[in-house]
């Protein structure tokens, strides 16, 4: 796996019952996964003998984030070593620009979008979605916020610019809320859908994601489920694939972005589905017969565990086992940091305020948001 994030850490984990060994690509020996991989390989992945010299050896390379160079995966592949996903399904979630013309070429829902040349030619798009705010997007590199502007004026539109990657921009979208269909795919092409899932966001970084979305009309969940795995055949992704959307103040859904990987999203899995994203992921990228992703109760909520002030979380622990058993907590073994992703915390239950605020309670204690 190349990635020693807490994607990483977790598909690991997952690999562990079924005896599978993993071999690591980390930046560090402390990163997430890192710390309790056997097999570590310290190294850039944006270096193409590095990665071979990695592979060498390897069943199948997969990945934790989406930013290896694509050529260097296309020289893996002529090496001869399966990669999964493969180049030409990666780039599409590496590249904004791509994913938006092949999603038009397959006829996806998505929001009106061009490439923009400086501020004047963001002005112009303005103009033809109905006028200001719009979204403005580097075409690469951005995740959990970064990278995506929200542009009130022609003035406000020059920061983009600057990162010296192309632009897209995107409307405006009315939504009541955002969602994100999760499915896994077999290079033999099974596939499976999990629940549609609400997913709350705070600061561009999501917090929560209530598992099946509460109120989603049923039409309308089958309707992403069917997107999801549409887009997941015609592009050959092979693994997990995570398709982020919109539901609109008019009742349809729009693709926001694509990620292959294992996703926040579906961490909810690790504790309320039958099988989880990452072991159907390791089952996906070894052409093993993919596991149920059907739900195990009727709700179940992932909250994020943010760094704040309160360094010493660990000792929040007597707490928030001895106020909930049934809460599972799962921490990525990071450093604490303002903001920063370090854990995160499943409850599930029949009433879902009730399992909201279990949730909600362990998150930000966790965090030292809440002390009582």
């Amino acid at each position: 796996m190349v990635g020693g994030g807490q994607l990483a850490r977790m598909t690991h984990e997952a690999g562990i019952p079924l005896g599978i060994r993993f071999k690591l690509l980390s930046d560090t020996p402390q990163d997430s996964a890192a710390q309790v991989v056997s097999d570590v390989v310290i190294g850039d992945y944006r270096d193409l003998d590095t990665l071979r010299e990695f592979a060498r050896g390897c069943d199948v390379i997969t990945f934790d984030h989406e930013h290896v160079p694509i050529e260097h995966l296309r020289a893996l592949e002529a090496d001869g070593i399966p990669v999964r996903p493969g180049a030409d399904a990666l780039v599409h979630a590496q590249d904004k620009g791509v994913m938006r013309a092949k999603l038009d070429e397959l006829g996806a829902p998505s929001p009106r979008h061009r490439i923009v040349a400086d501020p004047a030619d963001v002005s112009a798009f303005a103009d033809e979605v109905g006028g200001f705010p719009v979204i403005l997007k580097t075409v690469r590199g951005g995740y959990d916020g970064k990278g995506v502007w929200f542009v009130r004026t022609q003035e406000d539109a020059e920061a983009p610019f600057k990162a010296g990657v192309p632009v897209l921009a995107e409307e405006k979208v009315d939504f009541t809320r955002e969602l994100a269909a999760n499915i896994v795919r077999s290079p033999h092409g099974q596939a499976v859908a999990y629940p549609v899932v609400e997913s709350r966001q705070v600061d561009g970084v999501c917090d929560t994601v209530i598992a099946p979305a509460p109120g989603l009309d049923a039409e309308l969940a089958g309707q992403a489920q069917e997107l999801a795995l549409r887009i997941a055949k015609d592009l050959g992704v092979v693994g997990h694939l995570a398709v982020e959307l919109f539901e609109t103040t008019d009742g349809r859904i729009l693709v926001n972005e694509l990620a292959m990987r294992p996703h926040n999203s579906g961490h909810w899995t690790q504790d309320g589905a039958i099988t989880s994203q990452f072991a159907n992921h390791v089952r996906a990228v070894l052409d093993l017969p993919l596991g149920d992703p059907r739900p195990r109760g009727t709700w179940t909520v992932m909250a994020n565990v943010l760094g704040g002030d309160y360094p010493d979380m660990y000792q929040a622990y007597l707490h928030c086992m001895a106020r909930d058993p049934q809460l599972k907590i799962h921490m990525y073994g990071k450093d604490v940091k303002p903001g920063r992703k370090v854990g995160h915390v499943n409850t599930y239950g029949d009433d879902l305020d009730e399992v909201l605020e279990r949730a909600r309670h362990a998150a930000g204690y966790l965090r030292g948001t809440i002390v009582e």
